[in-house]
């Protein structure tokens, strides 16, 4: 098995331990689920300009459905599981190596939630009780990975846009993807590809992402702490 093909599949298997955890215990189950939705609509305010652009909507609703919110992917990861060494043989190595970071973006993000819901009191999620889990959980180090992870699926797919015969080489795999089992992974690279083109250019819709993921993550994590548990308004103002 090639290194590449063994690095995806250990995130994989990461993903589906959290599951697993998740599927032992439903009462955790259910505070993922509603971080998940909490997160997807914090992404929401936050990139509420970037959703209405005509230049960057694509690459936001790209990134609010694909990288945020509740969606189960078991049956996507089941699927990429069982045919990862064929994944690795049959897309070219540029593709192979943004499914590597997103695999490991994967996995630690649903490391991250899982700590988080741990953390949360109940399933009802607003910004106090988010904002209270999220410094309880803490993992600063790991936050500030999942965001460089993050802008490095985004470089990688805006670096793909600029090569035409790869975009050629996608629309070509289509069929023996579809027949390898890889449909879904297919459809995620070509609505990446797709809506980052549209961006003409992605530096400044990443630079936004990094500029406010870390202003955010750097409020949560330093604001103060009052008495009764509650984050400073600092944090808090920022977060739906």
């Amino acid at each position: 098995m090639s290194t590449d093909a063994a690095l995806i599949l250990g995130h994989l298997e990461t993903v589906a331990a959290e599951r697993s955890r998740r599927q032992r215990e439903p009462a955790l189950a259910l505070r993922v689920v509603a971080l998940k939705t909490y997160q997807q609509g914090r992404f929401a305010k936050t990139y509420a300009d970037l959703l209405e652009s005509k230049r960057y909507g694509p690459a936001s609703r790209f990134f609010l459905q694909e990288l945020y919110g509740p969606r189960d992917f078991a049956d996507r990861d089941a699927q990429f599981a069982r045919v990862v060494p064929a994944l690795v043989r049959l897309f070219p190595k540029e593709i192979i190596a943004t499914v590597r970071t997103l695999a490991q973006l994967h996995a630690l993000s649903e490391q991250l939630d899982t700590a988080t819901a741990v953390a949360l009191v109940s399933a009802s999620v607003d910004a106090v009780a988010y904002a209270g889990a999220w410094r309880t959980a803490g993992r600063e180090a790991d936050r500030m990975l999942q965001i460089t992870l993050t802008l490095s699926v985004g470089q990688s797919l805006d670096r793909l846009t600029r090569t035409p015969l790869l975009r050629h080489t996608l629309r070509m795999m289509r069929g023996p993807a579809k027949s390898a089992g890889l449909a879904e992974l297919q459809g995620f690279l070509e609505t990446g590809f797709d809506a980052f083109k549209a961006m003409d250019g992605a530096r400044e819709f990443l630079a936004t992402i990094d500029q406010r993921e870390r202003a955010l993550a750097k409020a949560l994590f330093e604001s103060p702490l009052y008495a009764d548990g509650h984050l400073g308004d600092t944090a808090l103002g920022q977060l739906p």
